[in-house]
């Protein structure tokens, strides 16, 4: 049995606001950091034999942090990587709102192919074989892998049998854990969305 722990950055400039993709240069913010390091502080104490990354900025720098904590190398993978919003990438979220496509994204996700981009339906595919593969090369490990929202909750919905016009009722917040058994007799998701908090210093 596998255990995955799913990891999303913590927070940017573009949280919230701006759909950053595979854009260059946009790191963590300062809280962005902090919530890598409470996540970092969360998995402490789980026997991590490895770490990968999706390669972009963000993914990458939250990666470090809990790589820092099991004295492990980040592996970076880009078939766990964001979506490929293509046209979307860098519009800010409010002009978004107003395009038909956004209405197709939130109600029919599996219609839906952003422009010059990926479907969310190539998107799950990659990234649950990625996982399959993983599974594959840690047949009884737990291993981390710190990916982006979205992603994160493609594979989620996967595992829950959730079909993915439904994908969009899991939440999945900046810096969050989430945790499946996956075996030969099916996966577990154990915990979903887990909020890091910082561990408490006994004086």
């Amino acid at each position: 049995m596998t255990t995955l722990y799913l990891v999303r950055h913590g927070v940017t400039s573009h949280t919230g606001h701006r759909v950053t993709g595979w854009m260059e240069g946009v790191h963590l913010t300062d809280e962005g950091r902090r919530q890598a390091e409470n996540a970092a502080q969360y998995l402490a104490d789980v026997p991590l034999r490895a770490i990968y990354s999706s390669p972009i900025d963000r993914t990458i720098e939250t990666a470090r942090a809990i790589a820092a904590v099991h004295d492990l190398d980040v592996k970076v993978n880009h078939a766990i990587g964001e979506v490929r919003y293509g046209k979307w990438t860098n519009r800010s979220l409010k002009s978004l709102m107003r395009t038909k496509l956004w209405g197709t994204v939130q109600r029919w996700p599996s219609a839906a192919r952003f422009p010059e981009g990926e479907t969310l339906r190539e998107v799950q595919t990659r990234a649950v074989d990625e996982i399959e593969r993983l599974r594959g090369e840690h047949p009884r490990d737990a291993i981390c892998c710190v990916s982006h929202g979205d992603t994160i909750k493609l594979v989620i919905a996967h595992y829950l049998g959730l079909h993915i016009d439904l994908f969009q009722r899991i939440f999945i917040g900046p810096a969050s854990v989430s945790v499946l058994n996956v075996s030969d007799y099916g996966p577990q998701v154990l915990s979903l969305n887990a909020l890091p908090m910082p561990r408490l210093v006994k004086a």
